[in-house]
């Protein structure tokens, strides 16, 4: 295994520079893909994984999508047996918490949990420290996967449970209560810069906050504090003849006179237009100047993607741009790079191009890459054309290494001399130096991705990785 692909729980790795250009669509398996990309160099990860719903999902014919297909029901011979074991040696938590799920709700959440925890701590190593993780799913193994991120994220950053209200209510007679939300996990890494968002005031909310209007054109007005909230000595003065706050006024008697001029005081007065002088001193908060309600954690203003919706392409599990353009925006900056490991048909890196920022996908489909590359140039005729690719990155985040057989004196010592296949004392002649994780499938030459095998086991073993291999033997 190689340890530089391992990161200890509590920190990050140093950020580098991508070894991929933006624009670039990898088919295939994302665990490779994953394991070859440079430590720390992603600002934004957007995952919408299969959800171990335990159903097939095909696009209809006709629809863009058509051709995509995927079964969501998972068992042990659906993943890597192999990889349970790798992950008690990387992530005794992850580990942990995938034994619980097997002994309370079965194998086939195991294997769904190895599939996804091998990979989560893959995006927690390309993940910056500066940079987010959302990761979308359902109730079927929300709580599970809730569980997985907290044992590969939670020391190095903060959480948050996003509710997706998807849908309305319908009849569901399996369901006591409807199903009608995705969850969101989104976690943000120490030193995440975050953009909050906000969205216009329910006309309630005009109704009953923005009562006032002076009809000069700057429209309504809600009253605001005028008081310091704290002791402030230096603002105890007397404006006006209306009486000093307890613990002073919040703005100096310059800022008093400039908010006067531009008539955003409000001063209380009687029916007759005399001044009230027992009543306080209200700032004028326009409406027109506020960025209006900061969303919260429980989205219902972004729907789904109806029947005649333009956005539609019939891939069975698209999600709205809406959706996609809010978490862009609230966790990046123009020019960041964001990651979607299961781009399917793509909305994210649609929304990050929209955006104005770079992105890279993968998936298991080729049909990702023309669907990408259909909707990104519907928005922008004049867009040059992505980068699809089938092999994994090779990294340059380790340095110049040396010929891995170079190593091989070394090995031998630390070995000494003990092949670390079958267990058998050989001599120096007949030892070989092998690969723990294969180059082909993201493995380095690195010293700590290397060992000693005798040429029978070099032999036997081939291109597997060494946990493959053991559990294969």
């Amino acid at each position: 295994m190689d340890v530089h692909r391992k990161v200890p729980m509590g920190s990050l790795p140093t950020m580098a520079s991508p070894n991929f250009a933006p624009s670039t669509i990898w088919t295939g398996d994302n665990l490779p893909v994953l394991r070859g990309m440079n430590s720390a160099c992603v600002d934004l990860i957007y995952l919408d994984p299969p959800f171990n719903s335990n159903r097939n999902y095909e696009a209809p014919i006709g629809s863009k999508a058509a051709g995509a297909a995927f079964k969501d029901a998972w068992t042990l011979n659906d993943i890597d047996v192999y990889e349970h074991g790798e992950l008690a040696e990387i992530n005794p938590k992850v580990h942990s918490v995938i034994e619980t799920a097997k002994q309370i709700h079965g194998k086939g959440m195991q294997s769904y949990l190895i599939f996804m925890g091998i990979r989560l701590i893959e995006l927690y190593r390309i993940l910056k420290d500066t940079g987010s993780i959302y990761l979308h799913c359902d109730s079927t193994a929300s709580h599970y996967l809730k569980l997985l991120m907290d044992a590969v994220f939670m020391s190095s950053s903060t959480y948050c449970e996003i509710i997706w209200k998807r849908t309305n209510t319908h009849n569901d007679a399996r369901n006591t209560f409807p199903k009608v939300s995705d969850t969101i996990h989104f976690y943000a890494m120490s030193n995440t810069i975050f953009n909050p968002i906000y969205q216009d005031h329910s006309e309630d909310y005009i109704k009953k906050f923005y009562r006032f209007n002076d009809n000069d054109g700057r429209g309504p007005y809600r009253l605001g504090d005028m008081a310091s909230p704290n002791p402030r000595p230096l603002m105890m003065y007397d404006w006006k003849g209306y009486p000093c706050p307890v613990k002073g006024w919040r703005y100096k008697a310059e800022t008093m006179a400039e908010l006067d001029r531009e008539g955003r005081i409000y001063y209380p007065t009687f029916k007759n237009g005399s001044p009230d002088f027992s009543k306080r001193l209200c700032l004028k908060r326009y409406l027109s100047e506020q960025k209006g309600t900061k969303i919260g954690n429980i989205w219902t203003d972004i729907k789904r993607i109806d029947n005649n919706n333009k956005e539609r392409t019939g891939y069975p599990t698209q999600k709205p741009l809406a959706l996609l353009e809010r978490i862009i925006k609230a966790s990046s900056k123009p020019g960041d790079l964001v990651l979607d490991p299961f781009c399917g048909c793509a909305t994210s890196l649609v929304a990050a191009e929209r955006l104005g920022r770079q992105w890279a996908g993968i998936d298991l489909s080729p049909l990702a890459t023309r669907l990408v590359e259909e909707r990104i140039r519907d928005d922008n005729p004049l867009w040059a054309r992505l980068i699809a690719l089938d092999k994994p990155p090779q990294r340059t985040d380790l340095g110049k290494l040396p010929h891995y057989r170079t190593h091989r004196h070394r090995l031998y010592g630390e070995q000494e001399g003990v092949c670390k296949g079958c267990g058998i004392h050989f001599p120096f002649k007949v030892m070989e130096v092998d690969h723990i994780l294969p180059k082909s499938q993201g493995g380095t030459d690195h010293i700590d991705n290397l060992q000693l095998l005798c040429c029978a086991c070099n032999r036997s073993k081939g291109g597997k990785t060494m946990a493959q291999w053991r559990a294969n033997s």
